[in-house]
């Protein structure tokens, strides 16, 4: 038998070193190459704690449990108000921002500059000089988004006085909010904080958020999940690409808005400014995925991916079954397409909350609805697709709500696992805007990237450790 082997055309799957597969090739032979590495990237530690978690019966029954409070969550924007009067602790010297926790002077310069335009915007500073002096001293306190169920674009600033979209979860009791929209240009989010800046956010803050929030009062509210499932029909993403979205919120928004009583004037602008911008979608989307994702925080075992978020200096996940701790790594600088006359040197390390959107299933992990968005990011209609189907490798299922016609109306693929990112090594993928590295200088571009790996290693050693534990005090 197997001398009969031995005389058959010699036929192997390679795996390792694709050169022991060019060797085989070189002497006649036929090798299919099988591209594959070891498990959390060679690391011995992290390979034993993966291999404990795998198929271990307390995490499935946690994932199980997470990801049915994922799906079965129904976010609903309720309202517009002052951060002071509806984010629980928020105090008058605190500052919110995107990403992970970071000191003043390890911050971005988009981020600080973000930050001295909030403390002038507050009053708290009559100049840039002096608003820089109190972020330095200690007199403002800075924490994430994150900490307070919140979540920001690219700085990611809440500040007292803004205005946010005040999104229930009515089927877990959870709320998240987001500030709104600036549009494009020189804004806060990218760290200008010029006169016409700070005059814009004070108009949002006096006239737009008001409106809006009376068009919702007579509203009832909003259901957020038939928004985007429909906006992913349209060609959306819900992350770089909100053109549907906006026009379906505009659309209902807009009789209220002219049967709300407001001055004329006042509701022309605040139509305009919501027509002209294809982005105004994007921070409620962010609001109603962050209600959902924090509806899985917390369930005990679990490895479900709760947040993943960018400060500009270190990309930073969660994960439902070890709390509020952060796993973070380097930040990555995203090399997309560059608006014309900038290059990579000029872009920022990724930045911003707006990840949150790939984390609970839409933006990069549903390109394939919205092929025309690689005119933006970079790359073909073919790679879009590519994507989606890749991000089924890592994730616990498919969206019940969020379908994607381009795959026959399959769900997108939701409920990201650390356990299955350090398997396969397929790292969640994300489409995102690029920012000047410089404050105020804006968007320069946009592109593709990957949250790394590091970062989902450290949650496996974390939860392995938690699993052990509790074990033995069983």
């Amino acid at each position: 038998m197997i001398s009969n082997l031995f005389q058959k055309p010699l036929q192997v799957i390679n795996v390792g070193l694709s050169s022991f597969a060019n060797s085989i090739q070189a002497a006649g032979g036929t090798a299919l190459h099988l591209d594959w590495t070891p498990p959390a990237e060679g690391d011995r530690a992290a390979g034993m704690a993966l291999a404990w978690l795998v198929n271990h019966p307390a995490v499935e029954r946690a994932n199980q449990t997470a990801l049915e409070r994922f799906f079965a969550s129904s976010p609903v924007v309720t309202g517009v108000k002052p951060a002071r009067e509806v984010i629980p602790g928020m105090k008058e010297n605190l500052i919110l921002h995107a990403g992970p926790p970071i000191p003043w002077e390890r911050m971005c310069g988009p981020m600080q500059g973000a930050i001295i335009g909030a403390a002038l915007l507050e009053g708290w500073a009559s100049d840039p000089d002096s608003a820089r002096r109190l972020a330095e001293n200690g007199s403002l306190r800075f924490a994430p988004c994150h900490h307070y169920d919140a979540v920001g674009p690219m700085a990611g600033i809440i500040s007292p006085s803004m205005p946010v979209w005040v999104v229930k979860n009515t089927a877990g009791g959870n709320t998240a909010y987001s500030n709104l929209n600036e549009g494009l240009g020189k804004v806060l989010r990218f760290g200008a904080y010029d006169r016409d800046v700070l005059r814009r956010l004070r108009w949002m803050a006096d006239v737009l958020a008001p409106a809006i929030d009376r068009a919702l009062q007579e509203l009832g509210g909003l259901e957020l999940k038939p928004f985007i499932a429909q906006a992913l029909h349209m060609g959306d993403e819900c992350h770089n690409r909100n053109a549907a979205a906006s026009s379906l919120l505009f659309k209902r928004l807009a009789a209220p808005l002219v049967r709300s009583g407001l001055a004329p004037a006042d509701i022309s602008r605040v139509l305009e400014f919501m027509a002209a911008n294809d982005h105004f979608f994007l921070n409620l989307s962010m609001a109603a995925c962050k209600a959902m994702l924090d509806a899985a925080h917390g369930v005990v075992g679990s490895s479900l991916v709760t947040a993943m978020a960018r400060n500009g200096v270190e990309f930073g996940i969660r994960v439902s079954g070890t709390g509020d701790a952060w796993f973070t790594a380097p930040a990555p600088v995203v090399n997309g397409l560059f608006f014309t006359g900038y290059t990579k040197e000029d872009a920022a390390p990724d930045l911003g909350d707006s990840a949150i959107a790939e984390t609970a299933g839409i933006g990069g992990f549903a390109m394939a609805a919205a092929p025309a968005i690689v005119q933006f990011v970079g790359g073909t209609p073919q790679d879009a697709l590519a994507y989606t189907r890749e991000m089924f490798h890592i994730t616990l299922g498919s969206h019940r709500s969020f379908t994607l016609p381009q795959l026959n109306f399959s769900g997108s693929p939701a409920g990201i696992d650390a356990r299955r990112v350090v398997d396969t090594g397929i790292a969640p993928v994300i489409n995102t805007g690029i920012a000047h590295r410089n404050a105020g200088v804006g968007q320069v571009g946009a592109g593709i990237t990957r949250a790394p790996l590091t970062c989902f290693t450290g949650a496996i050693l974390a939860l392995s450790e938690q699993i052990n534990v509790n074990q033995e005090k069983v």
